[in-house]
């Protein structure tokens, strides 16, 4: 079974293996990645993890999970540019830092097996994570509450002053959300890197694992375009038509479609 398919098999499962399948789109990019090793390495840090967890009220163990990785020096990567390896999970195990998305993976995965009640949230901009019931986003780099003013802060500073804090933005999301989040992350972080056919790999999946939207399509057709592949780009340039609704960029859509059928190299 090759990687794409391990992990999608992973979510198929009940509950689905999210960490696992997030380490098969790891092995995508890295053929020498053994899924089964960076799950042991997981049981190793889960001792350690669980050494360190004070007896606590079950309220409050979410966020001393994620202390407890800060204190073992799991924590977000500064560096710029950003590289690929922030957003694969066998590297955060072995350079303990990461995007906001990738530690959650982890907190999650070590809640699942500490028996801690924690969910991921699909906020824009940044992944949070929180508590059911609790009145508050945990972040997942730092174990931070966030209240209503923060979220509204944090969406702000993403999305500009104008933007308003919704309830969409806090709603719990499943398996699949999240790995095509990642996919997302990976993709714009080989594009950034210079990588088309790894960025490419990663724009497939995220059209494998949930609906796609606009931006999905248009990133693919730029991939396509990138590696001379005109008959790739000419089909997400036509679903992205289809999703677009400004005229403007509708007419621009049309008119790349018009160039690339009227190229000799299209047949």
């Amino acid at each position: 079974m090759n990687p794409r398919a391990a992990c999608l098999a992973c979510l198929d499962r009940q509950p689905p293996a999210l960490f696992e399948a997030a380490l098969w789109i790891a092995a995508e990019h890295d053929p020498q990645l053994q899924p089964a090793q960076a799950l042991a390495e997981l049981d190793s840090l889960l001792l350690q993890v669980r050494a360190g967890l004070v007896d606590l009220p079950e309220r409050e163990l979410a966020q001393a999970l994620l202390r407890r990785l800060n204190e073992l020096d799991f924590h977000e990567d500064d560096s710029l540019p950003l590289r690929p390896r922030a957003a694969l999970l066998h590297q955060l195990l072995q350079r303990r830092r990461g995007q906001p998305l990738s530690l959650a993976l982890l907190a999650l995965e070590l809640a699942r097996r500490l028996g801690i009640a924690l969910q991921g949230v699909n906020f824009p901009g940044r992944f949070l994570l929180r508590v059911p019931g609790a009145d508050h986003q945990l972040d997942p780099c730092s174990g931070r509450r966030l209240y209503a003013q923060d979220c509204r802060e944090l969406l702000q500073l993403y999305q500009g002053r104008t933007a308003q804090l919704s309830a969409s933005h806090l709603l719990a999301c499943d398996a699949r959300a999240m790995l095509q989040r990642l996919s997302r992350n990976l993709r714009q972080l080989h594009q950034q890197a210079d990588e088309p056919l790894a960025a490419l790999k990663d724009a497939e999946r995220v059209l494998q694992l949930g609906p796609a939207n606009l931006h999905d399509h248009l990133a693919r057709a730029d991939l396509y375009q990138q590696l001379d592949c005109p008959q790739g780009e000419r089909f997400d340039l036509q679903h992205a038509l289809l999703l677009c609704e400004d005229p403007a960029q509708r007419l621009q859509l049309s008119q790349r479609l018009q160039r690339l059928s009227d190229s000799p190299a299209l047949h």
